[in-house]
């Protein structure tokens, strides 16, 4: 039995949205867009009503999946596990991924140099810790692979980077401790016991001759 739409009102709390009345009565609420084509006194059918609410079930996870997206880019795996937590069953998570992929707001290879990009540039560690980073967003290994090979990082370079970042805390304690606290660092950044201690013996002979000048000064 058909129903005719006896009122389309804009929601007061949210323009983007507005109230669907049928005969008379309050029935569900739309996405504007999903809305644009009705008008008052048009009839829906029930396979019409219900197309209308899947069409906007879809345009509202469309919606939240972009804010999501506007604090940083993120990879297919983190927004299907967001959509999942909204409650979004699989079949429409599929659908709102399929969209934001072919609008070009998904692309993993491209998250996945972006990633490597950020972490050699502000804040560097070992290619091995980058790559179980990037695993657990879901990344297969041979995207994580091509965009390490395309950025050739090379580990002594990232972890001398790490710790000039912070090696001034330690510059006045004894060798041993120095070595410890800021090997520590390093280690915990993902590199190898002798790329860390390779950057330890350089930054210690600089930070002892950077001492000896100020003495003879």
């Amino acid at each position: 039995m058909e129903k005719v739409i006896t009122a389309i009102e804009a929601q007061k709390r949210n323009r983007q949205r507005v109230n669907i009345s049928l005969d008379g009565e309050f029935a569900f609420s739309l996405d504007r867009l999903t809305a644009a084509w009705l008008l008052p006194g048009r009839q829906l059918s029930a396979e019409e009503i219900t197309r209308l609410q899947e069409q906007d079930e879809a345009e509202s996870a469309h919606t939240r999946a972009l804010h999501f997206l506007s604090f940083r880019s993120r990879s297919a795996e983190e927004m299907r596990d967001y959509l999942k937590r909204k409650g979004c069953d699989p079949e429409l998570a599929a659908g709102v991924l399929a969209r934001l992929e072919e609008e070009g707001y998904l692309d993993d290879a491209r998250f996945c140099r972006e990633w490597v990009e950020n972490r050699s540039a502000f804040r560097p560690r070992g290619v091995s810790l980058i790559k179980v980073e990037l695993r657990r967003k879901g990344i297969p290994n041979e995207t994580i692979d091509s965009a390490l090979a395309q950025a050739d990082l090379q580990e002594s370079e990232l972890a001398l980077k790490a710790a000039r970042r912070i090696v001034g805390r330690y510059a006045a304690l004894p060798q041993e401790t120095f070595r410890l606290r800021l090997g520590a660092y390093l280690r915990r950044r993902g590199f190898s016991y002798a790329v860390a201690s390779s950057v330890l013996n350089r930054l210690w002979k600089e930070s002892q001759n950077s001492a000896h000048g100020q003495d003879l000064s």
